[in-house]
């Protein structure tokens, strides 16, 4: 049986929009055939109706309001849905925007952490840097105190001697005379103190010239009376024979030579020494050391170094034959060495400056090849770790309690290469051959006076 209906587009769109492509069976309900519109904007549908026996207008109906209000309770459901949605949505993006600050904190609590861990490390070891000091410090502490007693006996003795010269003979003079000898006897052994500390800083360099090859050694005499500064210059570190004199700074850096010397025998290394008038310096291809007198132009005295290793056997970092090196200090001159017997490991020996005798040896548990260059300073021995950039003082030996520390002290590499580093007492400064440069550091001591008490 088939029936046009006049449907209206909306109620149309209402019910089949849903499920435009739903098929019915015929035993199910009605079929749409066609479907056209009129003039009048009226939907027209061509459908088959169902069986009689389902034909029933109450059961349709019923089904059709079922089904709008699931449509409808889907709708509702729908758009609660949506606004919680929404709602969750705006929850989760104050959430993340939460979050975002959180993780700011965070990276701000970090950062400050390790802030506070760098300050921390180096508050540390800015405290390991003062600790050595802290006996020093209560040292300094009975020497003002020594001094404030000197100061109180030179008060009374000035009153005693006022009082002298108001009343003649009040007083015995050979006893008072004595006793101002013995408060300048002391004194002046607390000012010979004086000259001896321990090594804390180096500063500079300054550059004086720059001349020669890469290595090389210049120097003048510790011993040497005030107005005498003399300089002497040896170029190259073997095969040369030739010392060029210089009266002063001054002539040295206009290049002004006084006196050419031709040794008797060649060197080897840049370690060599001037002390009280002769240079030392170790004898090419030798464990020899040769005194030598700017004077008389002649050898005065030469002698083995017995078990020294020699030319590039136990040579400083740089090599250049540096396997011995004469070095002198307040104390006296030494030299400095390896032998087999020590494993390869610096050797100290004092040595007589007149026979070259030995008269104490040290054996110390520093690799010599491991060192880059050493200076002796009020009896202790100052190794550097390099003769490169980043090189600093790192390891002392007491000869006074045979004992080491490893310390850090860095100086200025100003030209990247040392092959000579050597101390002068007389000016508290350390003269080094930098790379064909001629400079002098600085050297800052702390001093540490011992009383006879003390002794």
């Amino acid at each position: 049986m088939r029936l046009q209906l006049s449907l209206y587009p909306g109620l149309l769109l209402t019910v089949f929009g849903l499920c435009p492509s739903m098929t019915i069976g015929p035993k199910e309900g009605w079929r749409v055939f066609n479907s056209a519109q009129d003039a009048d904007g009226r939907c027209i549908c061509t459908v088959v109706a169902p069986e009689q026996g389902l034909c029933s207008r109450d059961a349709k109906s019923r089904q059709l309001r079922q089904l709008l209000e699931k449509v409808q309770n889907m709708s509702q459901s729908i758009e609660v849905l949506n606004l919680r949605t929404q709602r969750d949505f705006q929850y989760v993006m104050k959430m993340e925007n939460q979050m975002k600050g959180l993780r700011t904190k965070f990276r701000q609590i970090e950062e400050r952490k390790s802030i506070m861990e760098r300050n921390f490390q180096e508050m540390k070891e800015k405290m390991d840097e003062l600790k050595p000091l802290i006996p020093v410090l209560e040292q300094y502490k009975m020497d003002a105190a020594l001094i404030s007693q000197f100061k109180e006996e030179i008060r009374n003795l000035s009153l005693v001697l006022a009082g002298i010269q108001e009343e003649l003979g009040a007083y015995d003079y050979d006893e008072l005379y004595q006793r101002v000898l013995r408060l300048d006897s002391r004194l002046r052994s607390c000012m010979g103190k004086l000259t001896c500390g321990k090594l804390m800083k180096i500063t500079g360099p300054v550059t004086v010239k720059t001349s020669g090859t890469r290595f090389g050694a210049w120097m003048t005499d510790p011993l040497a009376a005030t107005r005498n500064n003399r300089i002497w210059y040896m170029d190259s570190y073997t095969s040369s024979k030739i010392v060029r004199e210089f009266k002063n700074v001054e002539d040295f850096v206009s290049g002004v030579v006084s006196r050419t010397y031709s040794l008797p025998f060649k060197w080897e290394g840049t370690n060599h020494l001037v002390y009280n008038g002769s240079l030392y310096y170790n004898k090419y291809q030798s464990n020899i050391i040769v005194k030598y007198s700017f004077d008389t132009g002649s050898v005065l005295a030469q002698r083995a170094l017995e078990f020294a290793g020699f030319h590039n056997m136990y040579p400083y970092t740089w090599g250049g034959y540096s396997d011995i090196d004469v070095m002198a200090d307040e104390l006296g001159m030494w030299v400095v060495y390896a032998t087999n017997q020590n494993a390869g490991n610096v050797v100290i020996s004092q040595i007589d400056p007149d026979t070259l005798q030995v008269l104490k040896t040290w054996n110390t548990e520093y690799s010599k090849r491991n060192a880059g260059e050493s200076f002796m300073i009020c009896g202790t021995l100052y190794i550097t770790n390099s003769h490169l950039s980043g090189a600093k003082v790192y390891y002392a030996y007491s000869t006074k309690t045979s004992t080491y520390e490893y310390i850090d002290i860095p100086f200025h590499n100003q030209y990247f290469h040392i092959s000579m580093l050597e101390y002068n007492a007389r000016e508290r400064a350390l003269y080094a051959w930098n790379n064909g440069h001629q400079v002098v550091f600085n050297v800052t001591l702390f001093h540490v006076i011992t009383t006879e008490d003390d002794s």
